[in-house]
């Protein structure tokens, strides 16, 4: 299998319908863009510049870092809790930061590869689910519906882009959506 290239390309993104009628495929579509959204903020850095962790207080927090505790809430919350998945968290219990350490075979492209192949195992593993339909698997006694699961990815990752665009910018200058 050949190395995967240490820098990601951007991807085409596009707003959601605003006309939606369907709430469900309007949670999906608003997901997709921020997904993209993150793609984009590592696109075209080389692996030093998605690697960097500029803030003294987030020791851990790099664009890279981001994106795989990105997948790490994907596979948790839509796959494993949604969709009821024997796949492994790739959370840790005794280290909180697992998911946000980088590895030396890391590459911003490859993790970049492994945040896309969540996001089709997130929207198979709910796929057929209404919004009010509930998870498959509850979390410490508490049910969730796919509503609020796909509200809470949103969420996150939401926040998560908002980090990316500091840190973005701290990298390189790039600044902007």
């Amino acid at each position: 299998m050949p190395k995967a290239s240490p820098v990601a390309g951007s991807l085409e993104r596009s707003w959601p319908s605003t006309c939606a009628d369907d709430e469900l495929r309007l949670q999906w579509e608003f997901l997709s863009f921020l997904r993209i959204t993150v793609v984009n903020k590592i696109a075209g850095l080389g692996t030093g510049q998605a690697a960097a962790t500029p803030l003294p207080t987030s020791p851990f927090m790099s664009l890279a870092g981001v994106v795989k505790h990105l997948t790490a809430v994907e596979r948790f919350w839509m796959s494993i809790v949604g969709g009821g998945s024997d796949l492994p968290s790739l959370w840790e219990e005794g280290d909180v930061n697992a998911d946000w350490h980088l590895h030396g075979s890391d590459t911003p492209a490859g993790i970049v590869a492994a945040y896309r192949a969540e996001w089709s195992r997130s929207e198979q593993a709910l796929a057929g689910k209404a919004a009010g339909d509930r998870a498959t698997r509850s979390v410490g006694g508490e049910e969730y519906t796919v509503r609020w699961l796909l509200g809470h990815v949103i969420q996150e990752t939401a926040r998560h882009v908002g980090h990316m665009d500091l840190l973005r910018e701290m990298a390189d200058g790039a600044r902007g959506e």
